[in-house]
């Protein structure tokens, strides 16, 4: 039995002897443990004398693992190996089947055993806007719109809907005559080249009852340069072309190619209340005089964690509407909906 309980001490103390990482600090310390892992340029050891110790990459002279750790390099490289200590600044790693023996300068590393990345999810809202007036008046109103986002490590998807459907009664007939007969959908990818810098592909649809608009389809891509990106403010502004298809009632349909010219912003003004806007200019190739804008400007204010108001304009200008109808086209919608 005692032959036996050495035999397990002495392996553990092997296994802990072979699993054995140290750490070298710019002050001439030197701490003995298991590497742990090193994001936002902080490295975690763990010491079996010292416990967890977490230390700025910039103290650390070299170090060293015998067990295999995950390195991602500012480039991109990844690689899993043990490494050795070095000359200060650099780790060594030993040759491999695919790699040879080399030094690695520790301010090149990103990142060692970083956690995983938590899956892409979809976030979005939808809200919806009622107003009934009875009595001298009679009006009916109704709104739905709904928006979803996909944002992953190297691309974004955004889909988006908005539907409006109003009614009012004729003074002199006493029937209700549609005032509202409207809806549009959009879809977009983006690929992130770089952090900032990426491609997109677009697609709009929109029809309009009351103004004579049977169907506008743009569909289109380019570039875009995403300037900021925090949780409290995101702002992109892009351009590219575009291929119109446009019918009004009463009149052939059109194709033209136009330049496309848009801005997307995102702004928390507080805990409560974030604005959003966004802009898409379309002027054709053949004629700069002709074209088509399309602006979205919001209000939001949230009411819980979840639920919130909101106060929309949706601005739209057509230079070449249908015959006896106004290019400018302007919707205010109140409303309330739900994040998730």
């Amino acid at each position: 039995m005692k032959n036996y309980m050495l035999a397990v001490v002495i392996s553990l103390v092997f296994t802990a002897a072979v699993q054995a990482g140290y750490v070298e600090f710019t002050n001439g310390d030197r701490l003995t443990g298991k590497i742990v892992r090193l994001t936002d340029s902080e490295l975690v050891i763990e010491s079996e004398l010292a416990g967890t110790v977490t230390v700025d990459l910039d103290q650390v002279v070299t170090f060293s693992s015998d067990e295999p750790l995950e390195i991602h390099f500012e480039d991109g490289t990844v690689i899993r190996q043990p490494v050795k200590a070095d000359q200060p600044g650099k780790v060594t790693v030993d040759e491999t089947d695919i790699l040879a023996a080399r030094s690695l300068q520790i301010n090149q590393i990103a990142s060692i055993n970083p956690p995983e990345k938590p899956a892409p999810r979809w976030t979005g809202m939808a809200s919806a806007g009622v107003n009934i007036s009875t009595g001298n008046t009679r009006s009916e109103n109704f709104s739905v719109s709904t928006e979803l986002e996909r944002r992953g490590e190297d691309d974004r998807i955004t889909l988006g809907g908005d539907y409006a459907r109003g009614k009012q009664e004729d003074a002199a007939t006493g029937t209700m005559r549609k005032t509202e007969d409207w809806w549009r959908a959009r879809g977009k990818y983006d690929y992130f080249i770089t952090d900032r810098l990426y491609a997109y592909g677009s697609g709009r649809y929109r029809t309009d009852d009351v103004a004579g608009l049977d169907y506008r389809l743009t569909a289109g891509g380019g570039g875009g340069y995403q300037w900021i990106e925090t949780d409290r403010t995101t702002l992109s502004t892009e351009a590219g072309l575009a291929h119109i298809t446009e019918n009004y009632v009463g009149q052939d349909s059109t194709d033209e190619l136009a330049a496309e010219l848009a801005y997307n912003l995102r702004h928390r003004i507080n805990d409560r209340i974030r604005f959003l806007s966004s802009l898409n200019y379309f002027p054709e190739f053949d004629d700069l005089s002709e074209y088509y804008l399309t602006t979205t400007q919001e209000l939001r204010v949230a009411l819980t964690d979840r639920m919130f108001t909101n106060f929309r304009v949706i601005f739209d200008y057509d230079s070449t509407p249908g015959p006896g109808i106004s290019g400018t086209d302007v919707k205010y919608i109140l409303g309330a909906g739900l994040e998730f």
